[in-house]
């Protein structure tokens, strides 16, 4: 026979038929709306990070936004003892000037070579070393490494490229050796066609250790129960890498692309200045230097300022059209979009 529950006492019984038969309470007022802050009370109540983040919002001010006002003299005759105010303007003049002049364009086709070779060759280079250094067990030899390779970034060029001169200069230790060896003296420092290649290693060897600071720092993010779990599945150190390493660290290598496509018109002037006449204008002139030499030593301001312009305008639209691309790949990119 099945089991029977055995009855409720009486009094139970009158209270749940009770409760029955009273009807429900009304519904309840909804929730009322999260109370928005005002501009003011948000102020108040962030006062402390805003205190903190004013001395580098003064700098940008400063430095970065207020000489903006200075390109005005794109669009004048600009003569210095006549100042803004009384200088002749001469609306797109400048532009047409530079556009028209092929020193002009001999400079912009050198300056993306040096930049393409740079962004292909270099910028991979501090990827391999951060994933290297992060590979060594004892901390102790990857902090002393890690010293080792990023103190060239504090050597100033003047001392670099006479550095890159006694080793491959026409008297330096590679000519030598290859004369020598019976085999032609090659003179690296003075070949217009090796001139990016020149640059891209001496960037290299200057840069590479510090732009592994941030990639490090990346990779120490990354949750190790990742790589435990990877292991568990079978996943050797090569699937380890490009299925938990690579993952991890790319919302910071998009970051650090975006960052470098918006500068890729700015290929070092100082390190390139010193090299300039070794080669030639023809290899060895960039926009930079076009400014440089127009604006400073011939005293077309209102050229150079031109020049400087677009190189601004082409900078910020690479940013801007590399961050929608990357918000399409769903990553976040330098900022957050409208849509996100």
């Amino acid at each position: 026979m099945a089991d029977t529950a055995p009855p409720l006492p009486r009094e139970k019984r009158r209270t749940r038929r009770k409760q029955a038969e009273e009807p429900a309470p009304p519904p309840g007022p909804a929730l009322a709306a999260p109370h928005r802050l005002t501009l003011g009370q948000r102020l108040k109540r962030d006062r402390v990070m805003l205190l903190l983040t004013l001395p580098g919002l003064l700098y940008f001010i400063v430095f970065h936004y207020v000489p903006l006002l200075g390109y005005v003299v794109a669009f004048q005759d600009y003569q210095p003892y006549l100042g803004y105010m009384h200088s002749v303007w001469v609306g797109f003049a400048n532009f047409s000037a530079a556009f028209s002049e092929p020193a002009f364009w001999s400079a912009t086709f050198n300056t993306l070579e040096i930049a393409l070779v740079q962004l292909v060759f270099f910028f991979p280079v501090p990827i391999a070393l951060a994933l290297l250094l992060n590979s060594i067990a004892s901390d102790r030899i990857r902090r002393f490494v890690q010293s080792v390779v990023y103190l060239p970034h504090f050597i100033g060029w003047v001392i670099i490229v006479s550095i890159f001169q006694q080793i491959l200069g026409g008297a330096g230790v590679l000519p030598d050796v290859l004369g020598g060896m019976g085999l032609p003296r090659y003179d690296m420092m003075s070949d217009p066609d090796a001139f990016p290649w020149l640059l891209t290693l001496q960037v290299a060897w200057k840069d590479a250790g510090w732009g592994t600071i941030i990639i490090l720092a990346a990779l120490l993010n990354i949750d190790r129960q990742q790589y435990e779990a990877a292991a568990i599945d079978g996943a050797g150190p090569r699937r380890r890498l490009w299925h938990v390493t690579l993952p991890g660290i790319a919302p910071v290598l998009i970051l650090l692309l975006i960052l470098n496509l918006g500068q890729i018109l700015s290929v070092g002037f100082e390190q390139i200045l010193l090299q300039r006449d070794a080669v030639g204008p023809d290899a060895g002139e960039v926009l930079d230097t076009y400014v440089y030499y127009h604006g400073i030593k011939d005293n077309d301001w209102g050229v150079a300022a031109a020049v400087g312009l677009v190189k601004a305008v082409i900078g910020t639209a690479l940013v801007l059209g590399a961050n929608k691309f990357a918000h399409r790949l769903g990553h976040e990119g330098v900022y957050r979009g409208a849509d996100r």
